[in-house]
């Protein structure tokens, strides 16, 4: 899951793990959230590869007639287009991140969007309140912070799963800086 946390100063006897418990007063919570890179170089690479060749079926019907040299830049276009998207795809997943740190006095959330620019949302941890819509909502497990007069929504990238077990992971931490 593509879900960090960092806890500082962590309770004593408290073992490292998925949520540990912070019991002091200057504790934070600091929370990394990326996305999913489902598809590494090696399945970049047979992609790429299967659509070449799937591309090539038609055109061995007009081997050695001046057909081919007409269909063959667009084929090579189109496997051009894909290697774009793919390779921009790639990039901006790897760019685009929200973090969030959470002490007694504040909460702040700061989304790094690969092209547009960070987005920075702030408010007091005591009047925070976390919500998760469950089912009737467009998005399932619809994850959002609303405070000091907005709504914001965290992880819009994780899977459904993720985004409830994180919802259960922050909830656990507003309660232990309340």
């Amino acid at each position: 899951m593509p879900v960090y946390w960092e806890i500082t100063p962590q309770a004593p006897g408290s073992t490292p793990g998925a949520f540990a418990l912070a019991k002091a007063e200057n504790a934070e919570y600091h929370l990394s959230l990326t996305p999913n890179l489902s598809m590494g170089n090696q399945g970049f690479a047979r992609v790429i590869a299967i659509s070449a060749g799937f591309l090539a079926l038609p055109m061995i019907g007009v081997l050695g007639t001046p057909v081919l040299w007409g269909l063959l830049p667009f084929a090579a276009l189109a496997l051009w287009g894909l290697w774009y998207a793919l390779q921009r795809n790639s990039q901006d997943r790897r760019r685009l991140r929200e973090e969030m740190q959470l002490t007694r006095e504040h909460i702040e959330i700061r989304r790094i969007n690969p092209r547009a620019p960070e987005q920075h949302w702030q408010a007091n941890p005591y009047w925070v309140r976390l919500n998760l819509t469950e089912k009737g909502a467009r998005v399932e497990n619809y994850l959002t912070l609303e405070g000091a007069g907005r709504v914001v929504e965290l992880g819009a990238f994780l899977s459904p799963e993720e985004r409830a077990t994180l919802y259960d992971d922050l909830s656990r931490a507003l309660r232990q800086i309340r």
